[in-house]
């Protein structure tokens, strides 16, 4: 079941034995975790029966006990593995058994990467216990923030500002959620949030420093690049945070690029991309294009799909590493650059 779908009824539906969170979307594993909690131990204190381990330090005779043994001043227990795939995988002839004869005092969540459906364990819990957690697609994304910033926190987000919300942050649920908390703080009594509220409290910083990034990879400064990022960095700042507008920068790019290699000429290209019409703007998009080169503005595309996958667990590099590595593909000299695949 989509984790959307299952927070819409999840105040209605029946209790299940067994949950599995399954996914990379950690806002919405949160919530659905929250939702099971308030199904489950209905005005109880959450204090004394929710019960949290770490998949890889926890045997399944320690999470069994729990799921049998009664809390205090509470009609159930909630028993939470977190990041429970190799829990799982080692666990897996328990868990399955107990799928077949759940304890009736306890439900366990496991809250995992993967949970393919081929699996035993799997075909035995039905689908209102299967939660799958990964965010909606790009393009339903500034939906969903129109929706959750009413539902969320009490503010009518208009369609223009929902767009340029995710184009400055990117499509990652948590961020989006932070930055709508921010500007409901910040419009005050007003009802509605504006693309200029959504341009004033999040772009305005953010995007300047993305643009600085941008414009010192299409000078061929890396050196530039990486200090601006690491001052963002030692800020505090989410390397998601910076990559959602870093994206869409590098994504305009990328058309523009797309678009020229079809013949389009650079004005009509940089109109179809959305760049500004004014001067610096035009200058410094053609600078970057110039720099970048057909090759790696061909690129682009499988770059950011790349580094979208490892900044959210696919990669074991850390984040700033990543970033750091993208910014140096894109800012070193054409003549520096490896042959594709290198």
């Amino acid at each position: 079941m989509d984790a959307l779908a299952f927070l819409d009824k999840s105040a209605r539906a029946k209790r299940q034995p067994v949950y599995v969170l399954a996914g990379d979307e950690d806002f919405l594993k949160r919530r659905c975790r929250d939702a099971v909690i308030a199904l489950v131990l209905k005005d109880a204190d959450p204090d004394f029966a929710v019960a949290n381990y770490a998949g890889d330090k926890v045997d399944f005779s320690t999470i069994r006990n729990d799921l049998d043994t009664l809390p205090f001043l509470s009609p159930a227990r909630v028993v939470i593995v977190d990041q429970a795939d190799t829990f799982v995988t080692e666990h897996r002839p328990q868990l399955e058994k107990y799928a077949q004869a759940p304890s009736k005092i306890g439900v366990l969540v496991l809250d995992v990467k993967t949970f393919p459906e081929t699996t035993k364990l799997a075909k035995a819990l039905p689908d209102g216990a299967k939660i799958a957690c990964k965010a909606p697609p790009t393009y339903k994304i500034a939906d969903w923030c129109a929706s959750w910033a009413q539902v969320g926190h009490g503010k009518r987000l208009a369609g223009d500002a929902a767009a340029l919300l995710v184009d400055l942050v990117g499509p990652q649920m948590g961020l989006l959620d932070q930055e709508l908390e921010k500007l409901a703080v910040a419009v005050g009594p007003k009802p509605q949030i504006e693309a200029a509220d959504v341009d004033t409290f999040v772009g305005r910083s953010r995007a300047a420093n993305v643009f600085r990034i941008v414009d010192a990879i299409g000078e061929g400064k890396p050196a530039e690049a990486l200090g601006v990022l690491s001052d963002l960095f030692e800020e505090g700042e989410d390397p998601l945070a910076v990559l959602g507008p870093l994206t869409a920068q590098l994504r305009k790019l990328a058309t523009i690029g797309r678009l020229l290699g079809r013949g389009e000429s650079l004005g009509p290209a940089m109109d179809a991309a959305k760049v500004p019409t004014w001067p610096q703007a035009r200058q410094s998009c053609e600078r970057q294009i110039r720099h970048l080169g057909r090759r790696r503005l061909e690129q682009i595309p499988e770059w950011l799909v790349e580094i979208n996958l490892g900044l959210k667990g696919g990669n074991p590099l850390p984040p700033r590493l990543q970033l750091e590595r993208l910014i140096v593909r894109l800012a070193r000299p054409r003549e520096a650059e490896p042959a594709r695949g290198g």
